[in-house]
This record gives C-alpha cells, structure tokens and sequence, in this order.
C-alpha cells in the first residue's frame, strides 16, 4: 500500500492500487479479502487523495478547524456570516483588523 500513496500521478496510483488488490484476493486469509472489498468500494477516493496530495490527517485538521468555528459562531444571526468565518479561518489570509497593529 506504500507504493500507491507514492504515485505521482492519479493513474499510477490507481494501477499500484489494482496490483495490490489483485494480490490481496489471491491471499489466504479472508481478512484480506474483506480489505480488498472495502479498497475497491473506496479505489477512486483513494486514487484522487493521491493526486490531491491530501493525506487523512491534512482532512482531519480541516475538519477540526470547522467544527471549531463552528462553536466559536454559536449564535450568528445568519448562515452567511458562519460560513464567511469558516472561509476565513480555512484560508491562509491574515487581514489586519481596525485598531489592532
């Protein structure tokens, strides 16, 4: 499985992906096959991960980020403001705010 998140391209990791599939059904152990199921339910996520460069833990600090402004904007009054926050936080732009230098 290292192999396929060392792919450069979608279309390498997703011909890595099938070889090791390929080889894990071929296995004894039926806990390889049920893996080999659940990859191939889950072969084009995982295929556009590595072409996006986007590992689990890069997603699950997005994730958090949210949640957490999420409970910072309890109370706004409307959506667009939550979610102007939330681009905001997410984003790597660092405005100056009015009277703080």
């Amino acid at each position: 499985m290292h192999d396929v998140f060392r792919a450069e391209t979608a279309h390498e990791a997703r011909a890595r992906l099938e070889q090791w599939l390929r080889r894990a059904c071929h296995k004894p152990e039926p806990q390889f096959k049920d893996l080999a199921a659940k990859i191939r339910r889950h072969k084009d996520a995982i295929a556009r991960s590595v072409e996006l460069g986007l590992g689990n833990a890069r997603v699950e600090a997005a994730d958090n980020k949210i949640k957490l402004t999420v409970r910072m904007g309890y109370g706004f009054r409307n959506i667009d403001n939550l979610i102007a926050l939330v681009m905001l936080r997410c984003s790597r732009l660092q405005p100056t705010l009015p009277g703080r230098d």
